[in-house]
């Protein structure tokens, strides 16, 4: 699905990511687990070409190493990032069209599908996203994304600053794109412990490198992860 080869992010001088490969297989749940500055975002960044790398991003036969981020999101791969990052002065109906510029002639049909799949959403159709809650804004952010059908939807740190109940909710929706729309998930997360519990593999970032990698149950189980991301 994504094979990412000898990637590398500098900022200036400052290596973000040295060098990494990273295998995402179709119908998987794939998370990038490390701490702040590890080079998770810089990664996801990285394959949508929203900032310099070095390397090679393929999306099945396709190189996608070079292309602008609309082929990119053309081309079935989309990026929701951290902070939500809705349009704040647009109504949550707006959004999703927004979300839907690659796919206006499905743009009813999908959104009475993010209406079903959101239901927090569907009675504040017409609300401004500024006003939503936070977890109201990831869930719209997320239903934006999916506007364009794509085959890889990348999550970076969903979690991020949410109630626990939000946060249960919003991985029973990741693993329900995986398992009832074959969506392939990428997933950025601090929450070690929630991601590796629901990923079929996972990626141990450190200062840009990986450290560690496996099936997300063998790192849940790992000394080292354990010590340095589960508190234990």
């Amino acid at each position: 699905m994504l094979n990412i080869r000898n990637l590398e992010v500098y900022y200036g001088v400052i290596a973000a990511v040295r060098g990494i490969d990273i295998h995402v297989k179709r119908g998987t749940i794939v998370t990038l687990i490390g701490a702040n500055g590890a080079g998770k975002t810089s990664t996801l960044n990285a394959i949508v070409n929203a900032i310099k790398k070095k390397g090679e991003v393929r999306s099945g036969d396709r190189d996608l190493s070079r292309a602008k981020t609309h082929t990119i999101v053309r081309d079935g791969i989309s990026l929701v990032p951290e902070g939500r990052h809705v349009f704040i002065n647009l109504t949550v109906d707006e959004n999703l069209r927004m979300g839907a510029f690659n796919n206006d002639d499905h743009y009813e049909r999908l959104r009475d599908e993010m209406y079903e799949m959101f239901p927090r959403l569907n009675g504040k159709r017409e609300q401004m996203a500024g006003t939503l809650s936070g977890g109201e804004q990831q869930m719209l952010a997320i239903a934006r994304a999916l506007m364009g059908e794509p085959k890889l939807l990348m999550l970076d740190e969903p979690s991020l600053g949410l109630a626990p109940k939000i946060v249960g909710e919003l991985f029973e929706i990741i693993i329900e794109l995986k398992e009832h729309k074959g969506i392939t998930i990428l997933l950025v997360e601090q929450n070690a412990f929630a991601a590796l519990g629901i990923a079929d593999y996972g990626y141990v970032l450190e200062n840009g490198s990986i450290t560690l990698e496996g099936p997300g149950s063998e790192l849940l189980g790992n000394d080292e992860v354990r010590k340095k991301y589960l508190g234990g």
